[in-house]
């Protein structure tokens, strides 16, 4: 089945112009970009197999499982390290390392959503109440265009 996905996937992208999700686009603003797939987060947990298959699970402890996260992040940092200011939609980025960022990105969704599994942690709804928590701490009202922390502003009000 995850090879039907994929192939969904290629086809969304090719329809799209993009190969593989790592084309040479123009950059894009924030609203312009929309994702290929409406692969869900149960899907792909689903998909994950390829530790089960190796006998992994054993190993995949929250723990484990959040140092692995943590290294994959540091593995993406490393693409992005010297380059300086990166503009949105990484202009003028070779094929190869646009896809070496979607594949480090992926290792990152994979093990966080094998993270809040282990940890019993609905990752949409949790999404969702984010949503709601930083609402209510950077209401648009007072703090368009800061980039100030809620606790200063909110000690500007005294």
């Amino acid at each position: 089945m995850l090879a039907i996905l994929n192939m969904e996937v290629s086809r969304e992208s090719e329809a799209r112009g993009e190969a593989g999700n790592c084309g040479t686009a123009s950059p894009l603003k924030k609203q312009d970009y929309t994702f290929s797939s409406s692969l869900s987060l149960e899907q792909i947990k689903k998909q994950n197999q390829f530790s089960m298959e190796r006998d992994w699970e054993q190993y995949h402890t929250p723990r484990n499982l959040l140092l692995a996260l943590v290294g994959e992040v540091g593995e993406l940092s490393e693409i992005f390290q010297w380059k300086g200011e990166v503009d949105v939609g990484l202009p003028g980025w070779s094929h190869k390392d646009r896809a070496h960022v979607g594949e480090e990105l992926s290792d990152i969704l994979i093990y966080l959503i094998e993270l809040a599994e282990k940890c019993h942690i609905d990752l949409p709804s949790a999404v969702l109440r984010k949503f709601e928590l930083n609402f209510k701490k950077y209401p648009p009202e007072k703090v368009y265009g800061s980039s100030k922390k809620y606790t200063e502003y909110i000690s500007d009000d005294n």
